[in-house]
């Protein structure tokens, strides 16, 4: 197939595959289709190959359905090229990330579309050091995708790859994500509640709760390809509320899809966002000297409350845009080792190079068991302003900038809120526009949120 083939039927333009978050669509449609997947395996295996000179490529995925086909297209794609394949089968995302390092691959690739619903799909890819490939890499794969140069290379015989399963990759995530937990200390006596989303997370966090000594309820943790987030992870914690409730727990843990975030539920039922979990994590990691530069990286959509707090505390914030690559970058450009995003998306640097949600949990685990406090007591010193978010669908995110309309809206916004902040972003993962409004009154912040998300539904969808 050639890859001018890969372009819908009377489309001028190329695809634009790459995003802030790998390749993200519809599953089966494009760009998320097996021919694609196949032509990007196949652009993969081509530029990885020309850099690295080795000759190896892991897979993993999560739980949705389109994951086999998008697998084997990938497989096929990649062993054309005379690279060979290691699969992994449904991990999360983290533990591909570190498996990549550990088998010392020569990338790794995640079929993943993280909170989102069954009938999306994903693929991005991790370099061999556990990092999310560069955008120059991730443009040379894309340019090779609709380049004619791959026609001309073909390996024959003895040239085409080969495809490998590794058996023991949970078991080396698993022995990996419980070495993060303080030694010689056990969750004895401590309930806790997963809600594993139906995704990746499901053998995972609470097979590693249960051998450091926890009493464990699993809840929707019996995927079926299409059940991943469906009313439940951390996109929708009435799930893990109720349970927590229900069985009088110490502690909920809510994860997504792909299990690189966590939110928490309190022993009251209160959630704990990850503004909060960095929080608590930062003070405990300062007060043992274990906090580099003083510093954590978040994101423009991090609570002012939780900024000011920390800052009292004597800890600096830096911000970036918005998704976990650009925390990581900032993070080894100022040698920094906490950072995250509201929606907890929580890097540990010292333990991971990916947001990991299974980590995230043991950090605060570990503060409760070594304070002996209730997570609604920890997590309640970190004061949080009112702040809303409201999600306008749209058929294709664009500029905000191009909108006068819009940008006369969000001017005339500023102007009524007096104090807080207001941010309208295209998201990078879903056909959506986010309006966050922030503030010190409820009723003002949702009214000016709604007046802007109208004006964006009237233009722009």
């Amino acid at each position: 197939m050639k890859a001018k083939q890969v372009r819908r039927s009377g489309e001028k333009k190329r695809l634009k595959l790459f995003g802030t978050d790998g390749i993200r669509g519809k599953a089966n449609y494009p760009p998320m289709t097996g021919e694609i997947a196949f032509e990007v395996g196949r652009a993969a295996a081509y530029v990885l190959k020309k850099k690295h000179g080795r000759e190896m490529i892991l897979i993993g995925k999560d739980t949705r359905l389109s994951g086999y086909m998008l697998e084997s297209a990938l497989t096929s794609g990649i062993c054309s090229m005379g690279m060979n394949v290691v699969l992994v089968g449904p991990m999360p995302t983290p533990g591909i990330a570190f498996v990549t390092r550990s088998l010392r691959v020569d990338a790794g690739i995640v079929i993943s579309a993280s909170h989102n619903p069954y009938d999306d799909n994903g693929i991005k890819f991790f370099s061999s050091d556990g990092f999310k490939l560069p955008d120059s890499i991730e443009k040379e794969i894309e340019d090779a995708v609709f380049s004619e140069e791959l026609e001309k290379i073909r390996p024959h015989g003895e040239g085409i790859g080969k495809a490998f399963r590794v058996d023991d990759a949970y078991g080396r995530y698993i022995e990996y994500v419980k070495s993060t937990f303080p030694k010689g200390r056990t969750l004895e006596g401590i309930k806790i509640v997963v809600d594993c989303a139906n995704g990746s997370t499901y053998k995972i966090t609470p097979w590693v709760l249960s051998e450091l000594g926890a009493e464990v309820i699993a809840i929707n943790d019996k995927p079926d390809g299409l059940n991943i987030n469906a009313g439940c992870g951390c996109t929708h914690p009435e799930a893990v509320q109720k349970a927590v409730l229900e069985h009088r727990a110490d502690i909920g843990i809510a994860h997504d899809g792909d299990g690189d975030r966590t939110l928490l539920c309190d022993e009251k039922g209160g959630m704990v966002d990850g503004d909060r979990i960095m929080a608590m994590c930062a003070l405990d990691m300062k007060k043992d000297k274990r906090l580099k530069n003083n510093t954590v990286v978040a994101t423009v959509m991090s609570n002012i409350g939780f900024e000011l707090f920390l800052k009292k505390s004597g800890i600096k914030v830096i911000r970036t845009s918005v998704g976990d690559r650009y925390v990581v970058e900032e993070m080894v450009r100022k040698d920094c080792n906490l950072g995250g995003e509201q929606s907890g998306h929580i890097i540990f640097m010292d333990h991971n190079t990916t947001g990991d949600g299974a980590i995230t949990a043991l950090q605060v685990l570990a503060i409760m068991e070594k304070t002996k406090k209730p997570l609604s007591k920890l997590a309640s010193v970190v004061p949080i302003y009112p702040q809303i978010l409201v999600n306008v669908p749209v058929k294709r995110p664009k500029k905000i900038e191009k909108f006068p309309s819009v940008v006369e809206a969000i001017e005339k916004a500023g102007k009524k809120l007096k104090s807080g902040r207001i941010l309208v972003r295209p998201s990078g993962t879903e056909p959506k526009i986010r309006v966050m409004v922030e503030g010190d009154n409820m009723n003002r912040i949702t009214s000016i949120a709604d007046e802007i998300a109208d004006v964006i539904r009237s233009t722009m969808a």
